[in-house]
């Protein structure tokens, strides 16, 4: 498989999100505080039964061509992956945004907005190429910290990330109002 990564255009995004972002919950994180907190968290990953389907994409207000709407993206980036003429995945980074709270209104912070594989090519080094490109991406904006969020549902993504050399920079519970169960994780990857 010869996967070839190219950067497009953000007008490019109705394309990119018809590659799934779609995943299976098969177990989470639960966090539990160590003497309330001050002796650090405790990650204890539980099954959930039965498993589910999570789609970012079909909840309001999420998808790739509504944040053309939201925000002035021209400090952004997409990547695009291919097998042959098939896309295949791809990563959408994000700095200098107003309004675009996930960067923390830092100019030396990027973040990594959304990443996708098709599934029948995760497990594969899709991501890991995309990701690379990705901080590079960053770093060639003179970056120093790519952020990158997901959920504790998302236990694969987190094994990823920590494997890519992030570091779990945040937890937050509640953050999300609509998704009470989920809950926030923020990494963080020096460049």
């Amino acid at each position: 498989m010869a996967i070839q990564i190219h950067q497009e255009s953000p007008q490019q995004l109705g394309p990119y999100g018809t590659v799934s972002i779609a995943f299976e919950v098969r177990s989470k994180f639960t966090i539990q505080p160590i003497h309330n907190g001050l002796g650090g968290l405790h990650f204890i990953e539980e099954a959930v039964d039965p498993p589910y389907i999570k789609d970012y994409d079909q909840e309001s207000d999420a998808g790739p061509e509504r944040w053309l709407k939201r925000w002035d993206l021209s400090n952004w980036g997409v990547l695009a992956a291919y097998d042959t003429d098939r896309r295949i995945g791809g990563a959408v980074m994000g700095w200098k945004t107003a309004g675009a709270n996930m960067l923390e209104g830092r100019d030396e912070l990027a973040a990594l907005w959304d990443i996708r594989v098709d599934p029948a090519y995760r497990g594969q080094g899709v991501g890991a190429q995309l990701f690379k490109q990705a901080s590079s991406w960053a770093k060639d904006r003179n970056c120093t910290v790519f952020k990158i969020e997901t959920q504790n549902i998302n236990v694969p993504a987190c094994r990823f990330y920590a494997r890519m050399g992030a570091r779990l920079g945040s937890v937050i519970q509640g953050a999300y109002e609509h998704l009470p169960d989920e809950v926030e994780f923020n990494w963080y990857l020096a460049l």
